[in-house]
């Protein structure tokens, strides 16, 4: 059996990676591997965006962002979709006894990519439930929020703050007077006891096209061009993150 190279993989799982990669190394395998000292290099900004680096940028948005953002359902069911088509081709390939070498070399650079993008896939998932069973009580209190979380999630949290709030009950709040008994309280110059994301925390935006003019809380106003890095609180890109006009970094 023959292993037949699909380009539309390789643009598929191609993105950056975790050291420092030129442009040729985010670009398919050529078939003649002498040639790739004479690759073409492809201006960036006229490369489109593949699944794994929409993967990578709301990765890495969920990872600096104080707020939980909207789940990227679709993108991670195609991902996944495509991952177990590709290990299945791969444990196939694997186990016939007429590839060559270089077609199990092939095979070797599919199963690090393939790994490489279940590795970003698993931390993306980790970040948002962190953010789920952190913020459990103020989700399931904000309407708002639902449409930003998946099914699972969603119900996920629901049952994270009935279990917190039964623990305390059962554990501290039974043997407290009535009027203290209470887990939303809100009294003035103390913490709120339901833990809320905290908009003000300072976050580097990099815009991926000029940005319309934002307000910073001194009353002065910031103009982001493309690719210009700001330090800004979180409140201020927010829109523009939800509008994918900035990313994280």
């Amino acid at each position: 059996m023959s292993f037949d190279w699909n380009e539309d993989d390789e643009d598929f799982f191609a993105g950056a990676s975790f050291k420092p990669r030129t442009i040729e190394e985010d670009f398919a395998i050529p078939d003649d591997f002498a040639n790739l000292g004479g690759a073409a290099i492809i201006p960036q900004d006229v490369v489109e965006e593949t699944p794994f680096q929409q993967l990578i940028r709301h990765w890495m948005n969920e990872r600096h962002a104080p707020d939980i953002l909207p789940a990227q359902e679709m993108l991670l069911g195609r991902l996944l979709d495509h991952i177990r088509k590709q290990t299945d081709d791969v444990q196939l390939l694997r186990a016939d006894p007429d590839s060559s070498e270089e077609e199990h070399f092939r095979i070797t650079l599919v199963q690090t990519e393939i790994e490489r993008v279940k590795f970003v896939i698993r931390s993306y998932i980790r970040t948002r439930l962190h953010k789920v069973e952190k913020f459990a009580r103020h989700i399931s209190a904000t309407p708002e929020l639902h449409d930003r979380l998946s099914k699972a999630e969603l119900d996920h949290a629901k049952r994270y703050a009935r279990l917190e709030e039964t623990h305390y009950t059962s554990a501290v709040l039974q043997g407290l007077p009535p009027d203290q008994q209470s887990l939303d309280d809100n009294i003035a110059f103390m913490p709120p006891m339901v833990t809320a994301p905290s908009k003000t925390r300072a976050v580097f935006a990099h815009a991926r096209q000029d940005c319309p003019p934002v307000r910073l809380p001194d009353g002065s106003t910031l103009e982001m061009t493309k690719g210009q890095i700001s330090l800004t609180p979180y409140h201020v890109v927010e829109q523009l993150l939800a509008r994918e006009e900035v990313e994280l970094v």
